[in-house]
């Protein structure tokens, strides 16, 4: 029953330094951020900007959203609610490409708030410093969510719009990301 990681001790048996916490934490996320990328390799402009489904979604769309919820819990992560809220966010079109966006724009952005993640996440001082959420329906009054709860949420929050993209890329020409 080993208590420590590869190339490292553990500071006992079953106690975590946090460090092994916060790269599997990364790890995950960095997983399920790659199947969402593989969801629209090869694509282009217009095929990444077309609705196969009733929905708003297109695949373009799935990558900016994924990208600004990403950006703005992380935001939550360091300021809570405040600094969360302190950027405006295009809650309309969020899911769809606007006139203009390219795909490998959307993949840029979403590459560069992947990796400002992944370092904050690794560097934050404490995963259990909880922060307020901000009033909405969707959160209880009063609520708090810690730092690693975020980064949870997030994980969930982009394995669920990759199964979105799979099954949008499968309707646009057949293929998909498993399977």
């Amino acid at each position: 029953m080993g208590g420590g990681s590869a190339g490292g001790g553990s500071a006992g048996a079953g106690h975590s330094t946090g460090a092994g916490e916060r790269a599997e934490l990364v790890e995950t996320l960095d997983k399920h951020r790659g199947f969402l990328r593989h969801t629209v390799r090869g694509l282009d402009d217009e095929q990444a900007a077309r609705r196969t489904t009733v929905s708003e979604l297109c695949l373009g769309g799935l990558i900016k959203h994924v990208t600004g919820t990403e950006e703005r819990w992380m935001r939550f992560a360091v300021g809570g609610a405040e600094a969360m809220e302190s950027v405006p966010y295009d809650w309309a079109g969020q899911f769809r490409m606007a006139d203009g966006e390219t795909l490998a724009g959307l993949l840029a952005a979403y590459e560069r708030v992947a990796h400002e993640t992944d370092e904050l996440v690794s560097t934050l001082p404490d995963l259990d410093l909880v922060h307020p959420l901000p009033e909405a329906p969707w959160f209880e009054p009063g609520a708090g969510w810690s730092v690693r709860r975020v980064v949870l949420h997030v994980i969930a929050e982009t394995a669920q719009h990759a199964g979105h993209a799979d099954i949008i890329r499968e309707s646009l020409d057949g293929q998909k990301t498993m399977g």
